[in-house]
């Protein structure tokens, strides 16, 4: 199912929520939706779904304007952070709920409902569950459940609000890879909400990135991460350093002229040099890059961080590097310079 929304607004209080979304989502695509608390994303899912109303704008499933259409009438499948599963029915019965309440002249007949209850178990990987109660279950296999009634209405359009917020870390990779695997079985258009960047890069084939009601960016994982299209975006996803400075003809120079990049084809202007920890190698003393003091050296697993603050009271700044055997770490207190390989350059606001 294809969908289309455009110029969505929301507001509260009158705060906006949403403040004019515009947003293809191609069928049989998942879809993140990512951003801080208030980003608006969880109101633009809940808009989807017909769970609430926009203020202005319009909701199309396909070529069918579904703005004023109820959750049921979109056939819409719906699962919740906190899984919301029946404890007084069987697994079975969680699973068959949606088709049973169906008016009876689209009910399908008992035999038909069964079938289908151990189809979706197969397809979860919980085939001899369905005698089971809600209790008795893990946090992942409710979470199975849930999506399995979800999938059960044999919905347009499946939408998950946070779906591994209530799980613990490792149940959460493993739960995120076999949605992953799930989607691809499937082809389901499918939309998830969360705040989490690891999950949204590696589950969703676009993520689309909010920000005060408003999409900053929408890519793929890749484009995401590697060309970020603002500072927001930049600093969001993965860890970043931050160096405020000015660009003039083609090279930026720091704060305090602490340190010069350069800077080709980026506008004359106020700027911020934005770059991966990862993304950062040490030159020599009179070389290009930041001037920087160590103050600090964390050994992380398989990675060394080391801690450096620049001059000029510039925000403290982060390299990291393998924890190979033969690694030459910089002393605390040591002065050197740092030179981002991969710089991304920024405008600041006039």
């Amino acid at each position: 199912m294809h969908l289309s929304l455009r110029n969505i607004q929301k507001h509260y209080a009158g705060a906006a929520a949403l403040a004019g979304v515009d947003l293809d989502i191609v069928s049989g695509e998942l879809i993140a939706l990512l951003g801080p608390s208030g980003s608006g994303k969880t109101t633009l899912l809940r808009i989807i779904a017909g769970l609430l109303s926009p203020d202005a704008g319009e909701v199309r499933f396909g070529d069918r304007d579904a703005t004023r259409l109820s959750l049921r009438e979109r056939n819409v499948g719906f699962v919740f952070q906190h899984y919301a599963l029946f404890r007084h029915m069987t697994v079975a019965e969680n699973i068959a709920f949606g088709l049973r309440s169906r008016p009876r002249a689209r009910r399908p007949d008992k035999a038909t409902i069964a079938r289908r209850v151990d189809e979706l178990l197969q397809l979860i990987q919980l085939p001899d569950y369905g005698g089971r109660h809600p209790e008795q279950l893990s946090g992942g296999q409710k979470q199975r459940i849930a999506l399995a009634r979800a999938l059960a209405i044999d919905p347009s359009v499946l939408l998950l609000d946070e779906p591994f917020g209530a799980l613990d870390a490792k149940v959460r990779v493993e739960l995120r890879r076999w949605l992953r695997r799930l989607h691809d079985q499937t082809g389901q258009t499918t939309v998830f909400v969360t705040h989490d960047q690891e999950e949204a890069l590696e589950l969703a084939d676009r993520v689309v990135v909010l920000r005060e009601g408003r999409i900053e960016q929408v890519g793929t994982p890749d484009e995401i991460y590697a060309q970020p299209a603002s500072a927001y975006v930049f600093d969001f996803i993965g860890r970043g350093n931050a160096i405020r400075g000015r660009v003039q003809a083609g090279v930026f120079v720091a704060e305090d002229e602490i340190g010069v990049l350069d800077a080709p084809g980026i506008a004359d202007g106020e700027a911020v040099a934005m770059f991966r920890p990862h993304q950062a190698v040490r030159n020599d003393e009179d070389g290009e890059g930041i001037r920087v003091r160590v103050s600090g050296v964390h050994r992380r697993a398989d990675r060394i961080t080391v801690d450096l603050t620049p001059g000029g009271g510039l925000l403290p700044i982060e390299w990291e590097r393998v924890a190979e055997d033969d690694i030459a770490l910089p002393a605390v207190g040591e002065a050197l310079v740092l030179r981002p390989t991969r710089p991304r350059f920024f405008p600041l606001p006039a």
